[in-house]
């Protein structure tokens, strides 16, 4: 074969990744994407992705494949599979990304770019690829979509033709001009379902989203979850599948046969809220250390299950979100246990914030105490006057 074949070149490249589970490789070109830019532009200028802190700068390098490498002429895109059957709801257990499931994607992903990488620069018999995976700014749905890999559904997530949106998406920039494929013509049309599926209404209807409501943000970050939102995360733990699960293309692809996206353990897909409750570090790295949950910390994980708590409503939970209360170390968790107190508003739940109140030194925690006390306060005032 001749090392310029580029069309042999492509087909290698396809049945490398296929080989190694991908379910779909296909080639954008790899042109300055200007409609990306100005819809992520446009995205950050609403706040849509505040907590992340995004900018223009970043928008144009996302966009810019040749950023990634230079000379850039062509973007191997690669679809992961990952679905797997979700454990039956129960109480005291909290809800945890189907990603989030199995060892991190992330190193299973670069092993199969590296193969892929590896197979296309054997046949071109130079050094030409880069591989991204969360490693470089890259506008990886949009150029999926370019591809045929997928089209980006109403939720913003890539549905790819085969296996819905549950899949991780990956990439090869190469120096190489592969014959790039056609994008799918196919969109949501007037379906809406994931739209009505997100509890928060982050999802508008018109391919975007207030990630600063949705519920995967929300327990991904680290600082405090709005009180108002609190009760409409129910009781995920990380991340939220409610958009992806609604819609049609991904029920119709079912699961990924793959034994590699099994949960690494029974208590991974659905934990113990009491038990996650009072995770300590050791216990956090040694869990979940080699999840997608393992790069926030075990005091994300905490708050996170406080919130699930007061949201369950149990009388049972109020000893454990006590002891949270008064002896966890980080104050961000005092205080989301005092908001699940006041949730559950028993009268040793409110007994122990008001003992805290007066001990409490945080005055983010104190705040959230008077707040889980305040509507209790105002009635007892009321009934004397």
């Amino acid at each position: 074969m001749p090392p310029r074949d580029l069309d042999a070149i492509k087909r290698i490249a396809i049945h490398e990744g296929v080989a190694r589970g991908a379910s779909s490789v296909r080639v954008a070109d790899a042109h300055i994407d200007s409609l990306a830019r100005a819809r992520m532009i446009a995205s950050f200028d609403r706040g849509d992705l505040a907590t992340w802190g995004y900018d223009a700068t970043y928008a144009q390098r996302a966009t810019e494949p040749s950023d990634v490498l230079p000379g850039a002429r062509s973007v191997l895109c690669v679809a992961l599979p990952y679905a797997r059957p979700r454990p039956h709801e129960r109480r005291g257990r909290g809800r945890v990304s189907n990603y989030a499931w199995s060892a991190d994607y992330h190193a299973r992903m670069r092993t199969l770019l590296h193969g892929v990488a590896c197979a296309i620069e054997a046949a071109a018999g130079e050094r030409c690829t880069a591989i991204v995976c969360d490693t470089a700014p890259l506008a990886e749905r949009a150029y999926a979509a370019h591809a045929g890999v997928g089209w980006i559904g109403k939720h913003t997530n890539l549905i790819a033709k085969d296996a819905g949106s549950f899949v991780f998406l990956g990439e090869i920039v190469t120096t190489l001009a592969l014959p790039p494929d056609a994008p799918l013509r196919t969109s949501c049309g007037a379906c809406t379902r994931c739209v009505g599926a997100c509890p928060t209404g982050a999802l508008r209807g018109d391919y975007t989203i207030d990630a600063t409501r949705c519920i995967s943000d929300l327990t991904q970050r680290t600082g405090e979850i709005p009180r108002a939102l609190r009760p409409l995360v129910g009781t995920w733990v990380w991340g939220c599948d409610l958009c992806q699960t609604a819609c049609p293309p991904t029920q119709r692809a079912g699961e990924d046969a793959s034994l590699e996206n099994e949960p690494l353990d029974g208590d991974i897909a659905a934990p113990d809220l009491l038990t996650l409750l009072r995770l300590r570090s050791g216990e956090f790295k040694r869990r979940y250390g080699r999840t997608a949950m393992g790069w926030r910390g075990a005091a994300v994980l905490r708050r996170n299950a406080a919130v699930a708590l007061g949201n369950e409503l149990d009388r049972a939970h109020v000893p454990s979100l006590i002891e949270a209360l008064e002896r966890d170390p980080h104050p961000m968790v005092r205080a989301h246990a005092a908001w699940a107190l006041g949730r559950i508003a028993s009268p040793p739940a409110l007994l122990a914030l008001r003992t805290r109140a007066a001990r409490e030194l945080d005055g983010g925690a104190v705040a959230e105490i008077r707040a889980a006390l305040e509507p209790f306060d105002r009635g007892e005032a009321l009934a004397e006057a």
